[in-house]
């Protein structure tokens, strides 16, 4: 994959490493395509060559992983004593937990 945009003052047509974000004048391009790129009679393709070590997950990446899966394996702390009551008649809430409660069913 790779990105292909043109500087029309240079009449130049630069394909490089796919872009990170959408531009009006931009093209991605499949490795097919972009490896049979042709430009205008009087234009120059100027061919980026992407950074190999780029691609791979840089040590921000990693730690910030790592961080995220510490922290969902941290315990959640669960309150001490009765259940929390709802905001509406006493009695009709039978328990709760983070930002969920249960309700009992109406009876019929």
């Amino acid at each position: 994959m790779a990105t292909l945009t043109y500087v029309y003052s240079d009449q130049t047509a630069v394909l490089g490493p796919l872009a990170t974000y959408a531009e009006p004048h931009a093209y991605d391009l499949c490795e097919a395509h972009s490896e049979r790129l042709s430009a205008p009679r009087g234009w120059e393709v100027l061919r980026l060559a992407p950074d190999a070590d780029a691609y791979g997950p840089s040590t921000d990446d990693l730690l910030a992983l790592a961080d995220a899966v510490r922290e969902a394996a941290r315990p959640v702390p669960q309150p001490q004593g009765p259940a929390v009551e709802a905001a509406g008649p006493p009695g009709r809430e039978v328990g709760r937990r983070g930002h969920l409660r249960a309700v009992p069913t109406p009876e019929a």
